[in-house]
């Protein structure tokens, strides 16, 4: 299958460049040419599949192209070691689990999937492979852990100095070996910036060997459409799935999922103040706005990258867009009552970025009564602890071994202002 740019439809690529160059010349996004649905065969017995199989069947209709059956039924193996379990906390009320991976966050599925499928795709060289990632907290981690000394790689991790959490940051910077991180004097969209500044210079992206972990890499995004279909195959009546957002990517994976066939009564975009996409649905006009810190950290983005797959899939049009998909904006102290309330009532701890895709789901069910609402829970609470300890009070939330451990470790980051040249001085000199 070939790949085109979102900005350029004639520019077309092949899945290796798309994959390992991530981002083309245009400053676009990579899509398939054509986008696969599954078939009638698929939809008859999905509610009977596995997690293993559904992500087997999505993984082969958009690279059963180029990657044969044996190395894609190992790549999907190696990514879904662990569960995405779904959990009723009231009437037509599911959270979906992401949080049971080694990182305690969504981002494993695609960090996982990612890395395996890279190492494939590149098999057959001796070249070292630099993968850039900018991170407002979870995506690093992941990528950290899912490269860590995959030989012949080198990670380099961009975070916003000061708008991560403790345990996000040591997940960071504690690894060592092959993983590089650099503290960013600015916001997280100063660190996509300055990523994309990389790829966007073709020279220093080919003589390094460039590619991208974030989402704006399609084989960030096809694994996380496994696990709407896992989820829904649960429930009587197509669900509406809340999705706390930041850079989009994780809704952009449930579109693709509707895209193949997956029955859904609406997405619900559920945002913190960052509300570009929210403004976007109500008003048609798309407005990017410097991000503004919160204690939903990962969702503090005021650009968007993904908003561009996402105005691909709906030909551009606002109408269908705002047609399937709804947004809503919540801000911190509505996020800490969520919390609290969530806790008092099913004695269900929810983190921050969870708490807001409650708030959105509550009010989407008052309007819509009757429909489920699955809302996505990103990333284990222990991750926001400080937050969680206020609201909750001390030792209300435990912490995972694999968390714990980290808490000692010494922090190792490089630090930079969001200077873009300086970045990619700082490149060619490593």
């Amino acid at each position: 299958m070939l790949y085109h740019s979102t900005n350029d439809p004639s520019h077309r690529v092949p899945l290796k460049e798309a994959i390992l160059r991530s981002l083309p010349p245009d400053n676009g996004l990579y899509m398939p040419d054509t986008l696969p649905v599954l078939g009638e065969d698929f939809w008859k017995v999905w509610r009977d599949l596995s997690f293993q199989e559904i992500g087997y069947a999505v993984a082969e209709a958009f690279f059963g192209e180029d990657v044969p059956e044996d190395a894609l039924s190992e790549i999907v193996d190696g990514t879904l070691e662990f569960d995405a379990p779904l959990v009723a906390i009231g009437k037509d009320n599911h959270v979906l689990e992401l949080f049971h991976g080694p990182t305690l966050a969504f981002k494993d599925f695609g960090a996982r999937f990612m890395a395996r499928l890279m190492s494939w795709l590149t098999r057959d060289e001796d070249r070292m492979l630099t993968v850039l990632v900018a991170t407002s907290g979870d995506t690093g981690g992941a990528v950290a852990s899912a490269f860590h000394n995959v030989p012949g790689t080198r990670v380099v991790i961009l975070y916003p100095k000061g708008k991560v959490s403790g345990l996000q940051e040591k997940q960071l910077t504690t690894l060592g070996g092959n993983i590089e991180a650099i503290e960013i004097d600015g916001t997280f969209d100063d660190c996509q910036r300055l990523v994309k500044s990389a790829f966007l210079d073709r020279e220093l992206s080919e003589r390094l060997n460039l590619t991208s972990a974030n989402s704006i890499n399609l084989s960030r995004l096809v694994p996380q459409s496994f696990y709407y279909i896992h989820s829904a195959k649960t429930l009587d009546n197509p669900p509406a799935f809340v999705i706390p957002s930041g850079n989009f990517g994780n809704l952009t994976a449930g579109l693709l999922a509707r895209q193949l066939g997956l029955p859904v009564a609406k997405f619900v975009a559920a945002t913190n103040i960052n509300d570009v996409v929210p403004s976007y649905l109500a008003s048609g006009e798309y407005q990017p706005q410097p991000s503004q810190s919160t204690i939903s950290n990962a969702m503090d983005v005021g650009a968007p990258s993904n908003f561009a797959r996402m105005q691909a899939l709906f030909g551009d049009s606002w109408d269908e867009m705002a047609a399937v998909i709804d947004g809503l904006a919540f801000n911190d102290e509505e996020t800490r009552a969520m919390i609290r309330r969530t806790h008092v009532e099913s004695g269900y701890a929810i983190d921050p970025h969870g708490a807001v895709g409650l708030l959105a789901a509550e009010a989407w069910r008052l309007a819509h009564p009757g429909t489920p609402t699955i809302t996505l829970e990103t990333a284990h609470p222990a991750k926001f602890l400080d937050v969680m300890e206020q609201e909750l009070g001390t030792g209300s939330v435990a912490i995972p071994e694999r968390l714990a451990i980290l808490a000692d470790r010494e922090k190792v980051a490089g630090s930079m202002g969001a200077d873009e040249s300086a970045f990619k001085d700082w490149l060619q000199t490593r």
